[in-house]
């Protein structure tokens, strides 16, 4: 391999999905992962097959999808994990098994409780045991970046030579920071002596906001292999942002001389994807995906971008795939131009739903004067977000007002394709809507959040609203979009009910991985 090459493994399937309220379906999984296969990603980490039949379920339709990408499935150090793990990702063209074990003090007391000495035989007979099934093996250090290096030298020397073709050392709790982490990995370069039998691999945590710039220092010092996810998803503060580190590379090679397989220019369209299907948003100054980020505010700034746009843009716009359009869209605009911009917005969607699409623009474009990109990628992704429900809204119709107390909500529901009508009543009329939403469907979730944004500017914008619900310590979002809030405020809640019915049936494995 290119000694300046970094290889870029994506666990948004695995790692991304335990943010909390992040949740996502068979078919949505698939649909990401072929996103990141598009985009180059080398290794994609589809899930952690043991934790349920719908974890293995989705790991194995990846595997089957997917032609490119590596595979890689999460296992812990027990003969049944790996044991699942080789199996649900058998259908892929080039599988991998990933398995972990804890090796800091603090976990191997409390967590493991086991002795030094035990758990280095467990490395050695877990990776050996992965490797009878299949040839590419990675092993993890479970809060690597606190274990004593005398012992991490130790378990990795050991790893590799029971097999393991990668060696992950990820800062699980976000605690390190560069030149601590940078040396963690020299270290282990000038003392491990068969290092050069496995690509080094970190995985790092954003708890203190450093994950990205702890990743590209390890880089410096020789790893090979960064563990990532699009936008940042993932547990507590979340991991490394893929889009910032591939980005980081391609904009410094002065100072970081290392390339990526990455067709940048997908980037917006897996951030976009990514975001719909988990229902986090992206906040407006994230770093690359950000809609402030290429955004100039300050006269002096415009100024300057319009003379020489490398004055106050590092990057172009394009080169991660977000396009200016000049061409803004009406109710006269017909099929072919309508195919056209989907086309230009990274969009590439079968007959039936472009179909369905254009019905849905020519509804909205019926309501709003111009319709702008912001606008149909909510309409698109809006639906993408509904192809699998088990309860779909119908119909709404709210009185409200102070003509109208208390505010009332009349609303039909499709459960499991039976329709079902109630009116209910509140103390505002979005809180009628979501009392009619449990009459027809019962269920104990609490809501959490309720946010309502604009997808563009003025009084005819869409709402994009964003709904959690809570329930048994399991937290799911659900978005919609309408230019009418209180039906977009109905489609989200009724998104979040089926995300809810789909983390029902998961259950959280004793260990949730590096």
């Amino acid at each position: 391999m290119d000694q300046n090459r970094v290889i870029i493994f994506d666990t948004t399937l695995r790692d991304g999905e335990q943010s909390p309220g992040a949740s996502m379906n068979l078919e949505e999984k698939v649909r990401i992962a072929l996103v990141l296969e598009e985009m180059g990603v080398d290794v994609i980490e589809a899930g952690f097959p043991i934790a349920s039949n719908g974890d293995f379920e989705a790991v194995e339709a990846v595997a089957k999808a997917v032609k490119t990408s590596v595979i890689c499935g999460l296992a812990r150090a027990t003969k049944g994990d790996i044991e699942r793990c080789a199996e649900a990702i058998k259908p892929a063209a080039r599988g991998r098994i990933h398995t972990f074990l804890s090796t800091s003090p603090l976990h191997m007391k409390y967590k493991l409780q086991m002795e030094p000495e035990k758990v280095l035989e467990k490395i050695a007979d877990s990776v050996a045991y992965a490797r009878s099934l299949t040839d590419d093996v990675e092993w993890s250090a479970e809060d690597g970046s606190r274990t004593e290096h005398d012992f991490l030298c130790r378990c990795v020397e050991a790893a590799i030579n029971s097999g393991a073709r990668t060696i992950n050392i990820p800062d699980t709790v976000g605690y390190a920071v560069p030149d601590e982490y940078a040396a963690l990995i020299e270290m282990l370069f000038n003392r491990v002596p068969n290092i050069d039998k496995a690509v080094i691999s970190v995985h790092c945590h954003n708890d203190l906001g450093l994950a990205v710039a702890n990743s590209l220092a390890a880089v410096g010092k020789g790893a090979r292999q960064i563990e990532c996810t699009i936008n940042g998803l993932g547990e507590r503060a979340g991991n490394a942002a893929m889009e910032e580190i591939v980005m980081a590379l391609r904009t410094r090679p002065d100072r970081m001389p290392y390339k990526t397989g990455i067709k940048t220019e997908n980037i917006t369209k897996a951030s976009r994807l990514v975001s719909t299907i988990t229902g986090f948003v992206v906040q407006p100054n994230k770093a690359i995906v950000g809609k402030n980020a290429f955004a100039h505010e300050s006269g002096i700034h415009q100024d300057g971008v319009l003379k020489h746009a490398q004055t106050y843009e590092i990057m172009t716009p394009e080169s991660v795939g977000l396009h200016r359009s000049s061409l803004v869209m009406g109710k006269h605009s017909g099929r072919a131009a309508f195919k056209a911009k989907l086309k230009e917005l990274g969009y590439d969607l079968g007959d039936n739903a472009v179909e369905d699409a254009f019905n849905r623009f020519k509804d909205l474009a019926d309501r709003k004067k111009d319709v702008f990109d912001e606008d149909i990628v909510a309409l698109v992704d809006d639906a993408v977000v509904r192809g699998n429900d088990r309860v779909k809204l119908v119909s709404l119709e709210v009185l409200c007002g102070t003509k109208h107390q208390p505010p009332s909500a009349e609303l039909e529901l499709s459960v499991d394709g039976q329709v079902k009508s109630v009116r209910a009543t509140g103390d505002g009329p979005v809180d009628a809507t979501f009392n009619a939403i449990k009459a027809l469907f019962p269920h104990e979730a609490k809501l959490q959040l309720y946010q309502v944004s604009a997808v563009t500017q003025g009084t005819d914008a869409q709402a994009e609203v964003t709904v959690r619900l809570e329930e048994d310590g399991k937290s799911v979002n659900g978005q919609g979009a309408e230019t009418d809030t209180l039906v977009a405020s109905a489609r989200a809640y009724v998104n979040a009910l089926n995300k809810l019915l789909v983390k029902r049936q998961k259950t959280a494995p004793d260990d949730a991985g590096p």
